[in-house]
């Protein structure tokens, strides 16, 4: 410890590049923002030479200088107006505090970030766009991480993504420090309902795509870290739209302060425009609080309730879908008997005291329970038939290529439960240095009973054809139990120093995890540097790389394997172990002013190597692993984004993702990863009417490359083809109504409201029919037929926002 404190104390002595000598005096201060919360990084200098400094994670700076007569403080940090300070003598030490204003321009609700310079992985995602954002799953935060350079989606419906090619299960999900889970037999996006993240309560949020801090656990792809507001006045929020409503109200007397907020979806209107003919009931739910109450300066109690309901009711009647080519155009038609009924209810509490030893000190001890159940019955039978639609060369005839009578049943549950419970603290040790630590244990326990299958008749024949038996073409059954434990701890050490040559952040640690049920210990090292040069402060520059686990927590343990019957049912492998990614990324912000604006393009390489996998297909939105570590594979791409204003006194953006995938399984069969697209082009913009700033139009754009989709029940050993490209446009209308400083409303009706928003969105502007999976029909010879499975067409949506 000694040695540490004395390599702090020397560090710190060179931060003003060598001018810290005898007979210096002191100028120090703290810089914050307009909100008061400390600006870290803002560069301090005396004007007209080169003795500078920054501040550090506090707004803190400290200044020799020699003394003498007048100088002047010049006060600057990307994002904010540059602030000057004036000190008539300098003759003794002195403390100059300073205040730096926005950039931004006041319009009513648009409000510029500051680009604050990113020197870790981890990115700043401000959640306050959602108000305006034209979003058909509901307002989630999920929809405006997929708008960020290396992150992909290919369904509307869901919250579930995809980072740099990796699957949805490889993403870890914290709120308030702890980790929040989803239910595990969701198989489409209509089904998904509500994200747990609440928009409305969230505080801030950042976002890494790779090589994020050991702190964060045992995920290969990326981290995305949640943390729920705590009020200082009343507050509260309502919004109402075609595809449902919420309501938020938080509060604060003194100690104690809370957030509430309480969610309706339904997306019967959106499902309406897809192709099958059918009554759509999804009703999903959501009620969350976050109560924190402070005992004392250095006590504190926090506790986050969740109880989330979603029921998805469907009743087929009729579907016709037209696919093909133009010379070989095709028509799949369906006539539907039967509903599906599921129900996904999940509960989750979780309670953190912390208490601060000292200013510098903290330590703290954090738990939480999940529930979740999990129920999935249907009972569909269909008739089909795909025809050869007439065209010249069939002279007018139609030609029939499959009919067949089928029947789909199903019968499933699956019960989780997790209780976790651990350790963490935090120390800071000097002002640039900040170490940190914790232990964690976990209880799990998992029951599965599945019980499904599918048959088909196609001329009279069952399927699959033999001339002998008749066949079910498919079935699974599940009857398993899983109880668990897993033991993780990690350490971490955060330092920023300077030196002639610029501003270093090392973020350095190691994390290793123990799991009972396959008694696999995992060691995961992780180191991130991040460079801000003295010669051109405007450049910034980051370096990462670690070794990443994927841990097995239930799906992937699951093997399909035959019975004496030749029926199909799953056992658990408990040899099973983590898939490893090992982290290398480079990557840069440059930031720019043109035509009196501020601007940062940011460019990420990145290379994955993989080995240990436990492939899968996607089919829609359900993952169904191999089962068994027999693959290994890469992943490289580069990751670009522009970001600034594009229209002056509003924020907009531009993602490029460009990728290369492989995957080797079982040495032989070699395919690309099933989430990897190729190219990713996203758009997020803002504009307002000109000389009408109440006014404003978002627009959320995307072009994406196909996914790669196999046949059920034959792996990439059978071949893959890709989907179509995902290309989507939704737009979004809003007028401000009331609030901001000309309000053109009668004050009198509005007095109790902050803000009124008053929007108009078109979902899927172009009505362009996008495939998220296929649905593979088989006829009397065995030869199967791709139909796609189109998502959402053009839908309109109103929507009203309340402050207040």
């Amino acid at each position: 410890m000694k040695i540490r404190a004395i390599t702090a104390l020397l560090f710190l002595s060179l931060s003003v590049n060598g001018f810290a000598q005898g007979g210096r005096i002191k100028i120090s201060g703290n810089v914050r923002d307009a909100d008061g919360n400390p600006l870290d990084l803002v560069a301090v200098q005396v004007k007209n030479t080169l003795i500078g400094t920054m501040t550090n994670e506090e707004g803190f700076y400290s200044l020799p200088v020699a003394p003498g007569d007048s100088l002047t403080l010049l006060f600057s940090c990307l994002g904010y107006n540059k602030a000057e300070r004036i000190i008539p003598r300098v003759s003794q030490n002195m403390r100059v505090n300073v205040q730096m204003n926005y950039t931004s321009l006041e319009l009513g609700e648009v409000n510029v970030t500051a680009m604050q310079r990113q020197t870790t992985t981890m990115e700043t995602i401000d959640a306050n766009r959602l108000k305006l954002l034209p979003d058909p799953s509901g307002g989630n935060i999920e929809s405006l991480v997929v708008t960020h350079a290396g992150v992909s989606s290919n369904n509307e419906l869901s919250s579930q993504y995809s980072v740099r090619g990796g699957s949805y299960d490889e993403n870890i999900v914290y709120v308030n420090g702890m980790e929040v889970f989803r239910p595990l037999l969701i198989r489409s996006g209509e089904q998904e309902g509500l994200s747990f993240i609440n928009p409305n309560m969230t505080e801030a949020v950042q976002f890494s795509a790779g090589g994020f801090e050991a702190r964060y656990g045992d995920k290969m792809s990326s981290a995305l870290d949640i943390k729920y507001k705590q009020p200082k006045a009343f507050e509260g929020s309502a919004s109402a739209s075609l595809m449902g409503a919420n309501v938020y109200v938080g509060s604060s007397t003194g100690k104690f302060t809370q957030v509430t907020g309480f969610r309706y979806k339904t997306g019967r209107a959106l499902l309406n425009t897809m192709d099958t003919d059918a009554d759509y009931d999804p009703s999903f739910m959501d009620f969350q609080t976050y109560w924190t109450y402070r005992f004392s300066p250095r006590w504190e109690a926090n506790f986050l309730g969740n109880v989330s309901l979603n029921n998805y009711t469907f009743i087929p009647h009729g579907r016709e879908t037209s696919f093909g080519t133009a010379n070989h155009p095709r028509k799949f038609t369906v006539g539907f008997d039967g509903k599906e009924r599921d129900q996904f209810q999940t509960l989750y509490g979780a309670v953190t005291l912390k208490h601060h030893l000292s200013a510098k000190s903290e330590i703290g001890i954090q738990a939480f329970v999940f529930n979740s159940r999990e129920e999935e019955s249907y009972d569909i039978t269909g008739y089909y038939w795909m025809d050869l639609s007439a065209t010249e060369e069939t002279e007018g005839a139609v030609e029939s290529l499959s009919l067949a009578y089928y029947h789909e049943h199903a019968r499933n549950r699956l019960l989780s439960n997790v209780a976790h419970v651990g350790l963490y603290g935090v120390q800071q040790i000097a002002a640039n240095h900040t170490f940190k630590w914790g232990i964690n244990g976990q209880r799990e326990r998992i029951t599965d009973k599945i019980s499904e299958w599918e048959s088909r008749d196609s001329a009279g024949y069952s399927l699959p054809q033999t001339g002998t038996d008749v066949n079910v073409i498919a079935n699974l059954f599940s009857d398993n139990r899983i109880e668990s434990s897993r033991f993780s701890g990690y350490l971490q050490d955060v330092f920023k120093f300077r030196t002639e040559q610029g501003l270093f952040t090392l973020v350095g640690g190691v994390r290793g995890s123990y799991w009972t049920y396959n008694k696999e210990f995992i060691f995961s090292p992780r180191l991130s540097a991040g460079f801000i040069p003295n010669v051109n402060q405007d450049w910034t520059f980051r370096l990462a790389s670690g070794v990443y686990y994927q841990s097995p927590f239930y799906k992937e343990l699951r093997v399909e394997v035959k019975d004496d019957n030749g029926n199909s049912v799953i056992r658990l492998n408990d040899r099973l172990k983590s898939q490893r990614s090992v982290h290398f990324i480079l990557g840069g912000d440059y930031a720019f002013r043109a035509v009196a604006r501020n601007f940062k393009v940011t460019t990420e390489l990145y290379y994955k190597n993989l080995d240990n996998l436990n492939p899968y297909t996607v089919d829609n939105v359900k993952v169904r692993y191999y089962g068994e570590n027999c693959a290994k594979g890469y992943i490289a791409g580069m990751d670009m984004k522009i970001f600034g204003e594009f229209v002056p006194g509003t924020d907009s953006w531009l993602s490029l993702s460009l990728m290369k995938t492989e995957q080797t399984i079982r040495g032989q069969t070699k395919a690309p990863l099933p989430n990897s697209q190729g190219y990713n082009l996203s758009l997020y913009f803002q504009d307002y009417f000109p000389g009408y700033k109440r006014a404003m139009l978002n627009l959320k754009g995307v072009l994406a490359g196909g996914f790669p989709v196999t046949a059920p029940r034959r792996g990439y050993e059978g071949g893959y083809r890709r989907t179509p490209p995902y290309r989507r446009v939704d737009i979004g209308m809003t007028y401000q109504l009331a609030g901001g400083s000309d309000d053109i409303m009668d004050r009198r009706f509005f007095r109790h409201f902050k803000n009124v928003w008053l929007g108009v969105d078109v979902f899927n502007l172009l009505d362009i029919k996008n495939t998220v999976s296929y649905y593979w029909i088989t006829d009397v010879y065995n030869q199967q037929y791709a139909v796609p499975n189109y998502l959402t067409g053009r839908q309109l949506n109103v929507r009203i926002v309340i402050d207040f």
